[in-house]
């Protein structure tokens, strides 16, 4: 009778042994869908500039500074600039965009809440630049080769998705996509094809005679 029962206790604790290792293998990965786990991740950082204002907008040295601010902050495709200015000043807005012209790039209408009140006579100058990063890879967490769910691996989607944020221009079109005018390049090139198509076959007209021979024959 005891033999029986230290059997059943003996069966009992190898199955649970077994469930608990089975469990451990198959619970690193649980992803078994073919989007990764790994996505892009887009943060924004505000870097802020304060110039000193007068009624025609702002002074030559102070758009000068401004300038070479700008040119510290090596501004690039997909950076935001936006003022707070108190006073709204249209002439401040103004110079502002001028600048901001030069290195080709438009100012916003709504500037981001910055630390710090800006008092009147001055505006504050923000710039607003995106990036996108991948957190968690490369993720080798999964050491088992063991796979009883059909999983994706902990690593999978890490190499597209970190290439993808790093090579993206503008990192804000991750997540809502570039606003244009309805046409695309392939529009534009097709203006080229479709004039050569509709063009009138040079021999239509039939050919044109021409005389081969010498004046005075």
């Amino acid at each position: 009778m005891r033999s029986n029962q230290n059997r059943k206790a003996l069966g009992a604790a190898i199955a649970l042994s077994l469930s608990t290792m089975l469990a451990g293998c198959g619970g690193m990965a649980q992803n078994t869908q073919l989007e990764s786990v790994h996505q892009p991740v887009v943060s924004r950082t505000n870097y802020t500039f304060d110039v000193t204002t007068n009624p025609g907008g702002l002074s030559l040295p102070e758009s000068r500074r401004l300038a070479g601010w700008f040119e510290a902050m090596d501004l690039r495709y997909g950076d935001r600039i936006s003022i707070d200015d108190p006073l709204s000043s249209g002439a401040t807005r103004a110079a502002v965009e001028a600048v901001a012209g030069r290195f080709g790039l438009l100012v916003g209408d709504t500037a981001p809440v910055t630390p710090g009140a800006v008092s009147a006579g001055t505006a504050r100058v923000i710039v607003t630049r995106a990036s996108a990063t991948v957190p968690g890879c490369p993720d080798w967490s999964a050491k088992s080769d063991t796979n009883f769910k059909n999983a994706t691996s902990t690593n999978y989607g890490c190499a597209s998705n970190a290439n993808l944020a790093a090579m993206v221009a503008d990192p804000e079109h991750l997540l809502k996509g570039a606003n244009t005018t309805g046409r695309t390049v392939v529009m534009s090139s097709n203006k080229a094809i479709e004039s050569y198509r509709d063009a009138k076959p040079t021999g239509e007209d039939g050919l044109k005679e021409n005389n081969t021979q010498k004046k005075g024959q």
